[in-house]
């Protein structure tokens, strides 16, 4: 019998790696001898970078740089471990909404100055793809912050550079590329955002994500302001045209600035992930597959890991089964997009505290129920 074993991580408590071992552990009690393929994934947004360096045995490089306030934060990029020339990222490690405490929230004031930091450094390294995971911004600066360490200037009307933030934005009179770093045409980009958010209006980066970054209505109607006159600006010297072109709004606008200053490809995050692990070289064959995040729920069909894992076993008529932390409101969704059954790890009434420090041994003995489960058929 062959298993593929492919989840999410279990947020604040699990990696995806120690949710396959714990997984292939309680599998392993009932069938032993059966051939087990562990492939940590994720969907683009935290853990990404993880999962991918755990899947191909890669390896996590940890640097200081400069932080959404300004102030230096300990951030990370990963080196695949079956391709040396891809690097990954994701956004959020060093200007992430997880850098600000929440007296000092405000997207106005802060900056994706470090992102491009970190794309710099993994460009240095010499390699020729980078994938780089949007999500859990805590900017709102259209991404100049991170445009401006790849080398962009944005100038106001004395010639000066404008502040890399929210701010900034209003005050953009020119945009000079000249100096921009010549190592992103020799590198393949290829961003992972479930975000189809436009940069401008009632649907775009600074109305839909602006509150939970600590924008007030006022600060949302002065932001959303500036990200069009900063798109006016780029349609102006650059004769692209980005307001409202789907994903310019994702990771605070950063989706256009990649839009605009690259060439970069932007995709699905679950089909990115899905790309650079391989897993459907993993299908061929395979009896049993194992998804899974933290919890199961009627978000799980919007593009999350479980359902791009399922969809791609249903193209090997493949049974999916998922293994969550829990089950959310209206789960039973997943059974109509390609999973087969439902389970959670939780094996009675439990604090958060308790379900978060058990995790792994609650996981392992479900995966050995379900096995018991599974050998019923033969």
């Amino acid at each position: 019998m062959k298993v593929v074993i492919a989840p999410d991580s279990y947020k604040e408590s699990l990696t995806a790696k120690e949710v396959c071992n714990a997984i292939e552990t309680g599998f392993r009690r009932v069938f032993p001898d059966a051939e087990y393929h562990s492939v940590p994934v994720a969907d683009g947004g935290e853990g990404t970078v993880q999962s991918l360096v755990d899947a191909t045995n890669g390896k996590l490089v940890e640097v200081e740089l400069t932080g959404p306030l300004g102030n230096p934060v300990l951030a990370f990029y990963g080196i695949l471990g079956d391709d040396s020339n891809t690097a990954v990222i994701e956004m959020a490690a060093a200007s992430g909404l997880h850098h600000v405490p929440p007296l000092y929230r405000d997207p106005k004031n802060t900056t994706s100055f470090g992102t491009g930091e970190l794309i710099t450094l993994a460009l240095n390294t010499g390699v020729k793809r980078l994938i780089i995971g949007l999500g859990g911004s805590a900017t709102n600066d259209g991404g100049i912050g991170m445009m401006a360490a790849l080398g962009v200037r944005f100038l106001d009307q004395n010639g000066q550079s404008v502040p890399l933030n929210g701010q900034g934005l209003h005050q953009i009179e020119s945009i000079d590329i000249s100096h921009l770093n010549p190592k992103l045409n020799e590198c393949e980009l290829l961003i992972a955002s479930d975000v189809d958010n436009p940069l401008c209006g009632e649907l775009g980066a600074s109305a839909i994500f602006g509150p939970q970054k600590g924008a007030t209505s006022a600060d949302v109607e002065y932001l959303d302001n500036g990200l069009q006159h900063y798109s006016n600006k780029i349609e102006q010297c650059l004769q692209v045209s980005v307001a409202q072109t789907k994903g310019s709004g994702a990771a605070g606008g950063m989706g256009a600035a990649f839009m605009a200053f690259t060439r970069a490809v932007i995709k699905p995050g679950i089909t990115v992930v899905l790309e650079a692990v391989d897993l459907i070289s993993k299908m061929e064959n395979t009896d049993l597959v194992l998804t899974g995040e933290g919890r199961i729920d009627e978000q799980t069909v919007h593009g999350k890991t479980p359902m791009g894992v399922a969809q791609l076993a249903k193209q090997f008529s493949i049974p999916v089964i998922g293994i969550a932390g829990c089950l959310g409101k209206n789960h039973q969704v997943v059974y109509e997009c390609g999973i087969d059954a439902v389970f959670a790890a939780t094996p009675r009434a439990l604090s958060l505290d308790e379900a978060l420090e058990h995790a792994s041994e609650n996981v392992t003995n479900l995966a050995e129920n379900i096995a018991n489960l599974w050998r019923l058929q033969y």
